[in-house]
């Protein structure tokens, strides 16, 4: 499946969740994700990810696509490149 991850975390939690982030997708903006996973690389993402941030104060979305063939994806502005994304 494709999915997008976007989140809204506390500032000092931004590089654990990146890294975490970074083994299962592909980075594209600032807080967002994107890429093939399967079901249970995305859970165990989730996992991992639920241990580091506060469920009361941060947010993270996740938009499951169940055919990829259906997404359009437009944008508006310079698209980073690959090597811009690397911390």
């Amino acid at each position: 499946m494709f999915v997008v991850l976007t989140y809204d975390i506390e500032v000092k939690k931004i590089n654990k969740v990146r890294k975490i982030l970074k083994k299962y997708l592909v980075w594209t903006q600032n807080s967002v994700f994107e890429g093939e996973i399967t079901e249970g690389k995305l859970q165990k993402c989730i996992g991992q990810i639920g241990k580091i941030i506060d469920k009361n104060e941060d947010s993270i979305y996740i938009y499951i696509v169940e055919n990829p063939k259906n997404i359009v994806k437009n944008k508006l502005g310079k698209e980073k490149a690959l090597d811009e994304l690397i911390l």
